[in-house]
């Protein structure tokens, strides 16, 4: 059985199938979080994402996790935020590339963490909209694949984002409506 949820970790301490990178277009490592996942898996991760040549804003990327304790790192590219429209489908599809992804390489317990929400500027209100509705509604679709998926939240801030939206849903989605407590 499937699962969602949202906890404030360091997410290159999770020892999941996978870990989502929200990385530069370059793919070869950066600030925030991106940086981190370079630094804790060590110059190899470096090394191979040389060999795939950048990723797409919304596309998704796997590599192994070397020194990580997750096996895989998928690395995903969020829009830098402007307010356009079009905002909102690249994030949407950052996830749900990096799930089909996961799905794809049989991977069934995968962490993200706040894609666009650091340099790239995206308001943690409407990415946490993003992110839960999006996780929730793969979750919902794929029923027949068992995926428990970890919103990894950086710091308090990021948390409550996630908790507002949860204690403000009043739709159908069984998945966020698990996470109200």
């Amino acid at each position: 059985m499937s699962s969602l949820k949202f906890e404030i970790r360091d997410i290159t301490q999770v020892s999941y199938d996978a870990i989502v990178n929200a990385a530069n277009k370059s793919l070869l490592g950066g600030g925030g979080v991106d940086g981190a996942i370079h630094r804790a898996a060590g110059p190899q991760l470096l090394e191979e994402c040389k060999t795939l040549n950048g990723c797409e804003t919304g596309e998704a990327k796997i590599t192994k996790g070397y020194n990580l304790p997750s096996k895989y790192v998928i690395h995903t590219v969020g829009p830098v935020y402007s307010g356009a429209v079009d905002d909102k489908r690249m994030l949407e599809n950052c996830y749900r590339n990096s799930l089909l992804v996961a799905k794809e390489n049989d991977l069934h317990r995968v962490a993200f963490s706040a894609i666009s929400t650091g340099v790239y500027g995206y308001p943690l209100p409407e990415a946490a909209i993003v992110a839960l509705t999006t996780v929730s509604n793969w979750l919902a679709d794929n029923d027949d694949y068992d995926m428990d998926i970890l919103l990894t939240c950086f710091d308090n801030r990021v948390y409550d984002s996630y908790s507002d939206y949860v204690e403000n849903y009043h739709g159908s989605n069984d998945y966020l409506n698990k996470l109200k407590y």
